[in-house]
């Protein structure tokens, strides 16, 4: 996945997804498909335009403890989130 700038990473073993990119239809299958594939101590940095708090309740009720969800940005326009896989 290519870096995009708009979306800080500071640290190793986080990885950036631009929900902005996928199409509505395609994105949350996406998003999931990228949690599954993290392993323990893996975070994935999500960025979208709106706050997606319908998808985090989805997160929380499929993985439950298994992610730690932490907003780094929450300016209109552009939220990002981590999400922390647990080990």
């Amino acid at each position: 996945m290519a870096h995009d700038s708009a979306i800080p990473v500071s640290a190793e073993n986080t990885y950036p997804f631009d929900a902005r990119g996928v199409a509505k239809r395609f994105r949350h299958a996406a998003i999931f498909g990228a949690l599954s594939a993290l392993g323990a101590g893996e975070t994935m940095r999500f960025c979208n335009d709106h706050d997606p708090l319908p998808l985090l309740s989805q997160i929380q009720g499929h993985f439950g403890d298994q992610v730690q969800i932490k907003y780094v940005s929450r300016e209109p326009g552009q939220i990002v989130i981590d999400f922390l896989i647990q080990g």
